[in-house]
């Protein structure tokens, strides 16, 4: 390993920076003048724009995460444009598109689909692509995070068929076949707690849900039925401790719940209801 290379991660390391080796790999390949997969014992030097590698590697030591840096974060099949603007899209998000599928007799319907607070569009651009007849409405109360829904969009080139709106769900009065929400589900004692990386480059809009975490649940318990047809589909994510909550809320609808999904960790994520 050059000693350049070899510097930068023992500073990574000294840092406590989680994966030091990977985040360093990372960087490496943003700063190469010919982007190719590298490995941090062959990469050389003379391959490297040394100052933008400088750069990434102080904001990293700062603690800005790697998909803040490099402005970018994969998802389901796709890769999303990211900024502090919206939440880094999150592999237990990824079971929400999971759910809609197995849930779905015909992949081929024209299905109208809702998505509460869509952030940076991964929810909404992921199930247009598997959904190839779905027209989509994407709701967030965020301006700046519906400019990195749209810029996403657009590169997927889905804009005829999501509709961005700057939106309170409360507000929506249309009905909807499928709607999906990964709403802010972090209590205060629990945002205190969190990383450094999210309490300071992710939006705390994005991710409190209220004292106790349950806010945006008690509001779609109250609403949600009035925008859904018989047999329409909703599924959200949850935290990791609000199981018994949410199903204690939800008991005070009309609502179906069909399904529990437990994440890679075996930690409850999604519920999925059905209207009667």
């Amino acid at each position: 390993m050059n000693d350049l290379i070899y510097s930068y991660l023992k500073q990574l390391k000294q840092k406590n920076i989680p994966n030091p080796e990977l985040d360093l790999r990372i960087l490496i390949k943003e700063s190469l003048f010919e982007k190719k997969d590298i490995t941090l014992s062959n990469v050389e030097i003379k391959n490297i724009n040394l100052n933008f590698l400088k750069k990434l590697i102080n904001k990293r030591l700062n603690r800005v995460p790697i998909s803040k840096i490099i402005k970018k974060k994969d998802f389901w099949k796709s890769e999303f444009f990211v900024n502090s603007s919206v939440l880094d899209p999150r592999p237990e998000t990824e079971f929400i598109i999971e759910e809609v599928l197995n849930n779905i007799e015909n992949k081929n319907k024209d299905y109208k689909i809702l998505d509460i607070g869509t952030g940076s569009g991964c929810l909404a651009i992921s199930l247009a692509e598997e959904l190839k007849n779905s027209n989509i409405t994407a709701i967030d109360i965020s301006k700046r995070a519906l400019k990195v829904a749209e810029k996403n969009i657009i590169s997927h080139k889905l804009s005829n068929r999501i509709k961005l709106k700057l939106l309170d769900f409360k507000n929506i009065k249309s009905k909807f076949d499928i709607i999906i929400s990964n709403p802010p589900y972090i209590n205060h004692k629990e945002y205190k707690e969190l990383q450094l990386e999210v309490r300071k480059y992710e939006p705390k809009i994005a991710l409190l849900g209220g004292k106790n975490g349950l806010k945006f649940y008690k509001m779609f318990a109250k609403k949600i039925e009035k925008n859904m047809y018989k047999n329409s589909l909703f599924i959200c994510e949850i935290g990791h401790s609000q199981l018994d909550d949410c199903i204690k809320i939800f008991s005070k609808t009309n609502l179906i719940l069909k399904n529990i999904t437990k994440d890679l960790h075996k930690i409850d994520r999604t519920l999925t209801f059905f209207n009667i």
